[in-house]
Formats: C-alpha cells, structure tokens, sequence
C-alpha cells in the first residue's frame, strides 16, 4: 500500500502534470507547424516536376491539403488532454471526445475545400454536398460542445458529494489516467509504422482516404468504450443514485455512437456523430434537472 501511493502520484506527476501539459503543448505544436511545411514542400516539389511520386493521392493535390498534417498533430494533443482532465472533471474528459470528433470533421474539411467542384450542379455531385453536409454539422457540433460545456459547468455548481468519496474516485481515476497515456501511445506509434510500411510496400497507390481519416482514431474510441465501461462500473462502488448511473451510461452510449461512425460513410456518418453528441447534451440535462430536485 505504501510503494503504490508513492508511485501513483510520482507516475501521475512525470505524466499528467501542468508542467508536462505546457511541454507537451509546445513540442506538438512545433511538430505541428515543422509538419505542414513538410507536406507543403511535397506539393509544390510534385507540381514542379522536382519528385516523381507514383502514387495518387487526394491530400497531395493542393496547398490547402497540407493543413490536414499539423490538424492531425492538434489531434494527438487534444487526445493528451483528454486523459489529462479525467481525473478533473469527468464532463470535461467527454467533452474532449466531442471536441476530438469534431476536429476530426474540420480536418476532412480541408481535404474536401481543395477537391471542390464549384458549379451549378453542386447538389448533384457526391463530394460537394458532402462537404455541405460536414459544414453544417461542424456548425451544429460547435453549438452543442457549448452548450454541453454549460450545462457541465451547472453541474459542478449543483453537485455536493461527500469529499472522501470524492477523493477515493478521483484516485481511481488518476491509476486510469496513468495506465491511458503510456497505453495510447504505443497504440499511436503502431498505427504509424504500419501506415508506413503499407505506403512503402505500395508502389501504385496510397491508402485510401478514409482509411488515413480513421487512422488511430477508430481504435482510439473502441479503446475509450472499455475506459467509459470501467468508470461506470466503479462510479457503482461511489453511488446507487439511479440519476448518476443513467447518465455515466450514457455517457457509455454516447461513446459507442462515435465510434459507430468510422465504420460507415457519407451522410451516416455525419448523422451519427452529430445524434452521439445530441445524446449526450441531453442525458447530462436531464441529470442537471434531477439533481436540482435533490
């Protein structure tokens, strides 16, 4: 018992600390910038005849594309930040998964802005009315993460607990926390070297664009379904309020949602994301309403 509260809070410090977030910040963001000039120079070395890449791929038509490489860095760090506030707050954890999510679309926003088709017929051609499509659903996720926010910062002002309890599942969840960062980045780093040998082993053509959109992320979220699961199975040993356990569950469903919307295309997707985060706005209103009874 001694040795793991001397390396819970030594783990919790060398990896989730403010001094760990600032630094993670800035390298990303380095990464980040250095990256889109990197995919910038490809662009114009291909146009100009400079290098001769076989392969034909919708991210190396036009500079616009190139933002698509720092957004996906962004990603990566909001996934840090994610496990950085479950220990926190756990309505600000799921609002990074929104928050991540819709990244994710405003990122294949500009892919789609370099491979418009500006014409009369927009409605008739399938990538333009997409792109329509994730537009206002980009729109509408903005205003929803927002309200979310708002009715989570209500929450914190309603919710009175007794303060034990609230610290024995606050330690719960840092020992989760620890175990996610080490965890997803090794996922990261798998997903990186088997994207690179799948283009080298390609000498014809990249992999397709969905399956670099889903890249990491479609077993990032299958991974944050256990993770939700786990945390509602042992908020059960905090609470029996059927209010709290309906909205964790939701939370858990909400979750599921998202993650059902890499396995399908086109407008679904769109639908999917858009009703998981719907839901969960609403389960946590819902709760906000009974906990103002209590």
């Amino acid at each position: 018992m001694i040795k793991k509260n001397k390396i819970v809070p030594l783990l919790y410090n060398i990896f989730l600390s403010e001094r760990t977030r600032e630094k993670t910040e800035k390298i990303i963001l380095k990464i980040a910038i250095f990256s889109f000039f990197i995919h910038l120079a490809v662009i114009y070395f291909m146009k100009f005849n400079f290098i001769d890449f076989p392969a034909n791929s919708e991210l190396l038509r036009s500079p616009i594309s190139a933002i698509y490489t720092p957004f996906s860095f962004i990603l990566i760090y909001e996934v840090y930040l994610l496990i950085y506030y479950l220990p926190k707050s756990f309505t600000t954890y799921i609002t990074k998964q929104y928050e991540i999510i819709t990244l994710i679309i405003i990122r294949k926003l500009f892919k789609d802005l370099s491979a418009l088709e500006l014409s009369t017929d927009w409605f008739d051609i399938k990538g333009d009315i997409q792109f329509t499509y994730d537009l206002v659903a980009s729109l509408l996720l903005f205003y929803l993460i927002f309200l979310f926010q708002k009715q989570g910062k209500l929450k914190t002002i309603l919710h009175i607990d007794s303060k034990p309890i609230i610290e024995k599942f606050v330690e719960k969840k840092k020992l989760i926390a620890i175990i996610l960062v080490p965890l997803f980045f090794v996922m990261a780093v798998y997903t990186l070297v088997n994207w690179s040998i799948e283009i080298s082993s390609s000498s014809y053509e990249l992999p397709t664009f969905k399956s670099i959109n889903n890249l990491f992320f479609d077993q990032f979220f299958t991974a944050l379904i256990l993770v939700d699961v786990v945390l509602l199975l042992i908020s059960f040993f905090y609470t029996d309020q059927f209010h709290k356990i309906i909205r964790n569950s939701g939370f858990v469903i909400s979750t599921i949602l998202i993650r059902m919307s890499f396995g399908v295309d086109g407008l679904i997707t769109t639908i999917l994301i858009v009703l998981a985060v719907l839901f969960g706005l609403t389960i946590l209103t819902i709760h906000n309403k009974y906990e103002e009874k209590s």
